[in-house]
């Protein structure tokens, strides 16, 4: 037999403010991260492709056309 629920007492819970801010408070931690993450990854780019190219040395002298 099955069991009567007054319609009042079988309701589903609301999600309510609390879980929206967690939530909210969630992506901004996620996008926080993700923009340290480019910042650090473009620092290290420019680190080891700006040490690696060699200068020619300054002679004074005008580069010969080619031709």
């Amino acid at each position: 037999m099955p069991k009567t629920v007054p319609e009042d007492k079988a309701r589903q819970g609301h999600w309510g403010w609390h879980a929206l801010r967690i939530l909210i408070a969630g992506l901004l931690l996620a996008f926080i991260a993700w923009g340290a993450v480019e910042v650090y990854g473009e620092l290290i780019k420019s680190q080891t492709t700006g040490q690696s190219v060699p200068q020619a040395p300054a002679t004074g002298q005008k580069p010969a056309q080619g031709g």
